[in-house]
């Protein structure tokens, strides 16, 4: 007896489907479903445009609903292609999308119907080598390439997505990109993994007013920032920055690492970074020859934005000028009044450095201070050299200025420089110096609220007190104990200054424990159980230059 009857009879095809496992019979599901560049006239030589064949492709694929556009191995040569709702773009390994080299082969700038003091790059998303405005499920994929094809600072960006949602960019790589890689402005739900940026002349990842965003196992190399979030009006309203993670990532700059703002219309909230590493950006990068970045970590409210619940963890850094950079400006860009924001509630941990110029710089505003910042476990090794005739506590305010750390690189500080802040924790914060140094270790000004748990700080002959006060008031020193050879481990300065105590440390190998200005009242330092074999005495009052 025949198992089937003649009426029943599955062709030869079929019989492997009905074999097929579940997740083969998806696949090859999906596959139906996929448009092939190349069945739309698309050459892939590299040479003729194939602008309007993959368009066509994209434009086919989103009329029956969605599914793959499918690039096979070659190179596509292309202007601006229109991304479409539910449409995933899948790279073949051996595809490039190739950019032209004439601008006019991109969409112009979009009108927008509003003005902001925002820079095109941050504000125009048509002028795109790959973009989509208000659309869902978007996903470039694949082990393909995209070039931008540029050698310097100049053309479309490679990826702008302006008002989209639930969009997947993963494992691809970009390459020669002279606007920014993947830009997005009011684009929530967003998961880039495993996406590699090799020579961008500007930005890499910039998530500006998103939110729901995740970035991780990407390697990023920029001229610019690596990865910067962003909060402009480029919107024409303005929206937060909130609910980012970024993890497992490489970022090689000339800039920052990882940078909050300077586009600071909008809030920061709940952010975190893990599990990160950031150094130089080799390569000659346009006509400008490769330096050290400038910052490794930068969270800079400059237009009002409250920058709120982020937590930066695991971060080694090598050839990093500021490891660290907290700045409240009041630049006020697009604000009628300029109204500084917020910044507080920073944690900051596990971090090792090497080759700074300065460890760390925390400084907020006179009327709004920094708040509630905690820096655990960070170890810094900077190339000293400094002498402690350098410019002291007078720093410039700069606060209408481009907040940027290398605007305060000549300090009479090494290590960590805090002005206009309260409730900071410094715990086992480790500082070491390639060259010897003779500023301070720590200055802290108009601060209040302090501690300073387990200090380990290189000293250096003839060397300024490790930490200066200058108007400090409620400081808690505890767990410290100066290596032989230091000198002074405070210097107070500042008639404000009060309700300082230090608490079962070990001072037995220090010369003063501390030194009081004249203007500094004698009850101002407060020594509690530890050793210590000597106090400290009052200096004479320092004659104004």
């Amino acid at each position: 007896m025949h198992m089937f009857a003649a009426s029943t009879l599955i062709p030869v095809a079929m019989l492997g489907l009905v074999c097929t496992s579940a997740a083969t019979f998806e696949n090859l599901q999906r596959h139906a479903r996929a448009y092939d560049v190349r069945d739309f006239e698309a050459v892939g030589n590299g040479q003729a445009k194939d602008t309007a064949a993959v368009q066509r492709a994209i434009d086919a694929c989103a009329g029956t609903g969605g599914g793959t556009v499918l690039f096979p191995s070659g190179t596509y040569l292309c202007g601006s292609l229109h991304l479409r709702s539910n449409i995933t773009l899948h790279l073949d390994n051996g595809t490039t999308i190739l950019a032209s080299t004439n601008d006019t082969d991109f969409d112009p700038f979009e009108k927008l119907h509003f003005e902001n003091d925002s820079d095109e790059e941050t504000s125009y998303f048509h002028f795109s080598l790959i973009w989509g405005e208000d659309l869902e499920n978007v996903a470039i994929v694949g082990q393909g390439t995209i070039d931008s094809n540029r050698n310097g600072r100049s053309g479309p960006k490679t990826i702008g997505l302006k008002r989209c949602k639930q969009v997947s960019i993963r494992d691809i790589t970009i390459r020669n990109a002279g606007n920014y890689a993947i830009s997005m402005l009011g684009t929530d739900f967003v998961n880039i993994d495993g996406v590699s940026i090799f020579s961008s002349y500007c930005d890499g990842i910039d998530p500006d007013s998103c939110q729901n965003v995740r970035i991780s196992n990407c390697y990023v190399e920029s001229w610019d920032d690596a990865i910067c979030p962003k909060a402009s009006l480029s919107l024409g309203y303005r929206r937060a920055a909130k609910y980012i993670t970024v993890t497992n990532c490489i970022m090689a700059t000339n800039c920052n690492g990882f940078k909050l703002g300077t586009e600071s219309a909008g809030d920061f909230q709940h952010i975190t970074v893990s599990n990160c590493v950031v150094t130089t950006y080799k390569s000659k990068v346009d006509y400008r020859e490769p330096t050290q970045p400038i910052s490794g970590i930068s969270l800079i409210s400059a237009d009002g934005a409250n920058i709120g619940d982020v937590e930066i963890s695991n971060i080694a850094m090598d050839e990093v000028r500021f490891p660290l950079f907290l700045r409240l400006a009041n630049r006020g860009r697009d604000m009628e009044k300029p109204v500084p924001g917020t910044l507080r509630n920073i944690t900051i941990s596990n971090i090792t450095a090497s080759d700074a110029l300065i460890g760390g710089i925390v400084i907020g505003e006179p009327d709004r201070p920094i708040e509630n910042v905690l820096l655990d476990n960070v170890r810094i090794t900077c190339k000293g050299g400094g002498a402690k005739e350098q410019p002291g506590i007078d720093v410039p305010a700069m606060m209408r200025k481009y907040p940027s750390a290398y605007k305060f690189r000549e300090l009479s500080t090494y290590g960590f420089y805090v002005r206009h802040a309260r409730a900071v924790l410094l715990d086992q914060v480790r500082l070491s110096l390639d060259t010897p140094d003779t500023r301070h270790a720590l200055i802290f000004e108009d601060a209040a609220d302090l501690s300073i748990t387990a200090l380990r700080v290189q000293p250096s002959k003839d060397a300024a007190p490790i930490i200066l006060f200058n108007k400090v008031k409620d400081a808690l020193i505890q767990g410290c104990a100066p290596v032989a050879g230091t000198m002074a481990f405070m210097r107070l300065t500042g008639e404000t200054s009060a309700r300082i105590t230090l608490l079962n440390n070990d001072f037995s190998r220090v010369k003063d424990v501390f030194l009081l200005e004249e203007e500094v009242g004698n009850d101002c330092v407060r020594i509690g159980p530890g050793l210590c074999a000597a106090r400290g005495r009052i200096l004479e009052r320092r004659v104004p230059e």
